[in-house]
């Protein structure tokens, strides 16, 4: 699975940008535990790696950083278009909003996706 970003074109800076992979392997966080455990107590994350959250309905959801060693972009997602991006910091971060789809990335992965771009996860 990829997650492939496709940036809205109505900004005169990003006329005819195409879609971009911000992650060739992309685990889904789809039980209980892997989504309460996340990312906590891992030292690195390779630079093309990214982990989803899909839900079956949009609500707010809340991110920690807790037991998170390293820096992460998060970015919130509903109905395929980005709600938020926010690059959390170890230990301190927390952040919140609507989301239907949360993607955690490696710090600056994301520093080009905007809300109102489009992510999709491929298969």
């Amino acid at each position: 699975m990829r997650l492939v970003h496709d940036p809205v074109a109505d900004d005169a800076s990003r006329d005819g940008t195409e879609p971009e992979t911000l992650a060739t392997t992309v685990d889904l966080a789809d039980s209980l535990v892997s989504q309460t455990l996340g990312l906590m107590f891992r030292r690195s994350i390779p630079d093309d790696y990214g982990l989803a959250f899909q839900f079956d309905s949009t609500k707010t959801r809340d991110l920690h950083m807790l037991f998170v060693f390293v820096p992460i972009d998060a970015v919130w997602v509903v109905d395929g278009v980005v709600q938020r991006v926010e690059t959390l910091r170890p230990w301190r971060g927390f952040a919140r909003e609507k989301a239907d789809l949360i993607v955690e990335l490696p710090a600056g992965t994301a520093a080009d996706v905007d809300p109102g771009d489009r992510l999709v996860l491929e298969e």
